[in-house]
């Protein structure tokens, strides 16, 4: 199966959280936070959303940093992707 966006939808894969601190510290699995960065996976075709031109600024294989609660998870062949609103994307990681 393939995950395809609508509108100004884009498909992401986050990335591993940090297993240690820049200090060197283990986190055990409790501890981990969530990282907010990213892989785009697929990108919606943008257009026309709220009366508004809406032309998409990302590509697949762009790394990315999203809003912190932003999107839907889904679970696909084992693999969890998150969905989001091209809004909720912040930066590209370059």
């Amino acid at each position: 199966m393939k995950l395809e966006p609508l509108s100004d939808r884009v498909v992401l894969k986050q990335l591993e959280a940090e297993e240690t601190t820049k200090s060197g510290i283990v986190l055990p699995g409790a501890e981990k936070e969530k990282p907010q960065q990213a892989e785009v996976i697929a990108v919606g075709p943008g257009g026309v959303v709220d009366g508004k031109e809406v032309k998409m600024q990302v590509k697949k294989g762009d790394n990315v940093i999203y809003s912190k609660y932003a999107g839907t998870e889904v679970k696909l062949e084992d693999t969890t992707y998150i969905i989001v609103k091209q809004n909720d994307i912040l930066a590209i990681i370059k």
